[in-house]
């Protein structure tokens, strides 16, 4: 029963957290719009780091244009997969970073969709004119962040023993 307990307090704290995340990402979004569309960029650091509105209709870099029906698509399978993901991996300490990052990743699959949804394309706002870096958001950097973070765990911290009990707890999901 404590097991029971425990497991929903992690749902409830992993859905607080989405919710907070989308929040956060939706209103920085509302920000920009507010105070950055049709305004020349805010700039931060000159020749480094500006606030600059895009209304962005394709993915990071500018690529796949308009093809809101493949967005749409994407973000239904990563949801089920991070949903999926979320309620077999194995309630562990030692998994917790794997949990965040799919809580974060999440968060921000679903801020993008969520300008998809309403806008037709998604508010970026940041812009790192050092290195030319593409115009991003918040949702960007929850994504971003979460699969470096991701592939340092699963490189760098995790043992092959740790990696077997997440594939066989997986596994045994799939067949019950």
């Amino acid at each position: 029963m404590n097991s029971i307990k425990s497991r929903g307090r992690h749902y409830i704290s992993a859905i607080l957290l989405v919710l907070v995340g989308v929040w956060f990402d939706q209103f920085t979004k509302t920000l920009a719009v507010d105070h950055l569309k049709g305004q020349d960029p805010f700039i931060l650091i000159k020749n480094v780091f500006q606030f600059e509105y895009l209304e962005n209709h394709g993915a990071a870099f500018g690529i796949l244009q308009n093809k809101q029906i493949f967005f749409f698509i994407i973000v239904l399978i990563i949801s089920v997969f991070i949903i999926w993901f979320y309620l077999h991996v194995p309630m562990t300490k030692k998994l917790l970073p794997l949990r965040i990052c799919a809580v974060f990743i999440f968060s921000g699959a679903i801020g993008n969709f969520i300008d998809r949804l309403k806008l037709g394309y998604v508010v970026d706002f940041f812009y790192f004119k050092l290195i030319n870096f593409p115009v991003f958001n918040v949702a960007d950097i929850y994504v971003t962040l979460s699969a470096v973070f991701l592939a340092i765990l699963l490189l760098f911290k995790y043992k092959e023993e740790d990696l077997n009990v997440l594939v066989n707890s997986l596994k045994k999901s799939r067949k019950g």
